[in-house]
Order: C-alpha cells, then structure tokens, then sequence
C-alpha cells in the first residue's frame, strides 16, 4: 500500500457538520477543488456506492466501505487498483473537531496510478480540508453555532518515490 499524503486540522464545527457535508455528496465540488460532481446511489452508509467526476478525469466508481461516528473511508474503484480516502474525526474539548484525512493507494497498478494522481492529491489535501471546515464552520454558524477558525498541519509522504 501507498500513502498519497494526508492532513489534520482542527476546526471550531463539530463533527455533525463535517459529516453533514460528507454525506451530502452533490455539494462535494464546493470545497473539493478537483471534483466537478459526485453522485451517491442511495444513502449515506455503509455499503452504499456512487459515482464521481473529477476535473479533467473520467468517471470513477466509489464505494462507502466505513462509516460510524468518527470515521468515514470512501475508496474509488481504480482499474487495478483502489484509493483510500480515509476520515477520522473527534471532538475536541471546545465543541469543535480534529479532522485528520489519509489518502492510500493498493493493488497491482498502485504504483502506476501513483505516478498519475499521487502528487495531484498530495498537493491539494491541505487546501480541500480547509475548504470542506470553512464550509462546515460556516453551516454550524448558519445553524447557531457562532464564530469560525481553523487551523491546520499537512504531512504528505510519497512512498513510491
């Protein structure tokens, strides 16, 4: 397996927020800057599938295979091989969240693929999650939930090197 990268940050939404705009797919390319749409079929849960277009790529078959309170893995079928999109997030003591995303990649093309997306989603990491807290800092906002912040730490490693 191949680590792409990953990211933390801590943000002032609580979790329900991020979830909120994890689940509600359709508004993905509004703080995923490489997604031009996401369709899931069916609900939000394990199990479920959809399918996503990323900006200048073909469409790509996706599966939820983990959800619970504190995590969310969806992984995109890629010929030959599967990239892992990997969320955890927990509730810090101020009522806002830790979110921490990694991103692998498995199978027998791994590291084909690397070559192709690797430093792609390495290098846009940092900037989706702190798109995605924006966007959720501001629904907690609209919501009744006051101020928004977030800050972040970004390491990426490229194991294919």
């Amino acid at each position: 397996m191949l680590t792409l990268g990953s990211t933390t940050l801590i943000s002032t939404a609580a979790p329900a927020a991020f979830f909120g705009r994890w689940a509600d797919m359709a508004t993905w390319p509004e703080w995923n800057a490489d997604t031009e749409w996401v369709r899931l079929d069916g609900p939000f849960a394990p199990g479920s599938t959809g399918v996503l277009k990323p900006k200048g790529g073909p469409r790509t078959k996706f599966v939820v295979t983990e959800l619970t309170d504190r995590v969310f893995v969806d992984v995109s079928l890629l010929v030959g091989a599967r990239l892992t999109f990997h969320h955890a997030i927990a509730p810090t003591a101020d009522g806002g969240s830790e979110v921490a995303v990694t991103v692998t990649l498995a199978g027998p093309l791994a590291r084909l693929w690397n070559l192709v997306l690797g430093k792609g989603i390495a290098d846009s990491l940092d900037r989706d999650l702190a798109a995605l807290a924006r966007a959720a800092e501001a629904d907690a906002a609209a919501a009744g939930g006051g101020a928004a912040s977030a800050r972040g730490a970004h390491t990426a490693t490229d194991d294919a090197a």
